[in-house]
This record gives structure tokens, sequence and C-alpha cells, in this order.
């Protein structure tokens, strides 16, 4: 349990690191583009061999699927719904929408841990770590722009990192020793909604940041989480 609480503050206190970055540091689109499409890239890859395939095994393929579909569609919903709340621009637009993509990340985080060694889940953590990364940086540089103080951007950004870090644990804790299916359910619905995520939030930002290199940089991505799976998997 120690390691899990571990494994879940590393990658969630990734969010105040990047908030930091965009705050002090420099930070081109180009960059924040490029890390953002190798993340997108291992996460592909982490989905499908840490959650998707063993809730396959689990259970069956209609469970899984279906809760993939669900997972997607659900997260379209609430997501359209911030857009239209706050705006797809603004940085508290870009918080909100972070949240909601961290929210099924950081729980199917949680969740893969059940009866795991963090190796073992090596390649979604890197990459949820990765992700949160750049979006922070991205956010908290847009929310500097807009003239809220360092002092409360980092604030909202540690909130949000124990709001996600929250849901990993509450994933772990709660559904530890539920049924197989129900157990698979909730793997593929995290994932499901991750998907979505990537397809309408994290790629086509990717590639309006940095068009030239999202290509090389999801590929790149998707090596280093196929490195870390067979890593764990060794």
């Amino acid at each position: 349990m120690l390691m899990t609480f571990l494994v879940v503050a590393i990658v969630s206190a990734a969010l105040i690191a990047g908030a930091l970055w965009g705050i002090y540091g420099k930070l081109t689109t180009q960059t924040q583009g490029f890390v953002i499409a190798l993340a997108g890239g291992a996460l592909i890859v982490s989905l499908v061999t840490e959650l998707i395939e063993p809730s396959l095994e689990q259970s069956n393929m209609w469970v899984g699927l279906g809760a993939v579909a669900a997972g997607a569609g659900v997260f379209t919903v609430i997501d359209y719904w911030i857009d239209e709340k706050w705006g797809a621009d603004g940085g508290g637009g870009l918080l909100a929408a972070i949240t909601l993509d961290g929210i099924p990340e950081n729980l199917a985080l949680g969740v893969a841990l059940i009866g795991a060694k963090p190796i073992e889940v090596a390649a979604l953590a890197g990459s949820i770590l990765l992700s949160n990364l750049p979006e922070a940086a991205g956010g908290a540089k847009q929310m500097a722009g807009e003239g809220h103080s360092r002092a409360k951007i980092l604030g909202l950004w540690a909130a949000t990192a124990a709001i996600l870090s929250g849901a990993a644990i509450v994933g772990n804790i709660a559904l530890e020793g539920v049924s197989p299916h129900f157990l698979a359910a909730t793997r593929c619905f995290a994932a499901g909604a991750v998907v979505a995520s990537l397809a309408t939030e994290v790629f086509p930002q990717a590639y309006k940041e940095d068009h030239h290199m999202a290509g090389v940089a999801t590929a790149i991505g998707v090596v280093l989480a196929v490195f870390l799976g067979e890593l764990g998997g060794g």
C-alpha cells in the first residue's frame, strides 16, 4: 500500500511541477506539443495492455468493450458541458478539462495497481506523469497571462493534484475485493474516457502546437510504453 501511495503521489506531483515550469520556466509551444504527443502515444499502448486486455481476460468481451464505449460517451458529454460553461481556451476551462481528463486516468492507475507491483504498471504511470507535466505547464502559463497571482495558480494546481490523487487512492481501496466483472468494467470505463480525451483534447492540441513532429513524438511514446511494459512483465 505504501508503494501505491508513493506512485500516486509522484504522478500527481507532476501537476505541481508542471505549474512551476509554466510560471517560472520557459515553455515553447513546440516543446509542449511534443511532450503531449509523446504522452498520448504512451497512453494508447498502456491503456490497451494494462487495462483493456487484462479486463477482457478477467471478465468477457461484451463487459469490457461495452464499458469502453460507455466511458467514452460519458467523457464526451461532460467535456462538452465544460466547454460550454467555461470555454475551451481560458485557463479556468483548461483547469476544469485537465481535472476531467485526470480523474479517469488516475482512477485507472489506482485500479491497475490492485494486486500489482508498481513496475507492472510502469507504462501507465509514466504516461500519466508525462501528460501531467506539459498540460499543467500550459494551463499555468495561460492563467498567469490572464492576471492570476502565482500563489493562486499554484494553489489551484495543488488542489487539482490532491483531487486526482484522491481518485487514484479511492479507486485502489474501494474496488479491491470487488467481483472480477465489476473491476473489469471499471477499468474499461476509465480506459474509454481516456481514449476519448486523447481524441478530443490531447492529439489535436499536440498537432496544433507542434504539427511537424507530433507524429514522431507519438511514435516515440508508443515505443517507450512498449519498452516499459516489457520491463514490467519481465
